[in-house]
């Protein structure tokens, strides 16, 4: 249980996970890939709709959490450990898409955003 404290950054875990939710408002905007991915998943968009506050608490939560592994396999040295993980949370994301039977763009999407968080929080790592 100590390997997940000890050595921790946390300075590159709190700035990637902001960087990253950040991000995913411009992912998911109609300026980038928010109009695709939404036609995929059958959610409504427009004036006066709203933002499930549930799914983006979850949202945050997650992007912490893997921002938290990410530091712990930088410091750990186990990238590939953190590889693994980050391409088995991707295509659990597209799984999850394709039994909801959403479309193949919409999968790509949300698969893709997982990737690129964890590159950002990468780079964090060894910026900070």
């Amino acid at each position: 249980m100590e390997i997940l404290f000890i050595g921790v950054n946390w300075l590159a875990v709190g700035v990637s996970t902001i960087l990253c939710f950040i991000l995913g408002g411009f992912w998911y905007s109609p300026k980038l890939f928010g109009v695709k991915w939404a036609e995929g998943v059958g959610v409504p968009t427009g004036p006066g709709t709203k933002q499930p506050i549930g799914a983006l608490l979850m949202q945050f939560v997650a992007t912490l959490l893997l921002a938290w592994i990410m530091s712990v396999a930088h410091n750990n040295g186990a990238y590939p450990t953190a590889v693994l993980i980050v391409i088995t949370a991707a295509c659990l994301v597209m799984a999850a898409n394709m039994f909801a039977k959403h479309d193949n763009d919409s999968t790509i999407i949300e698969g893709a955003f997982v990737i690129v968080m964890a590159l950002i929080m990468s780079v964090c790592n060894y910026l900070f």
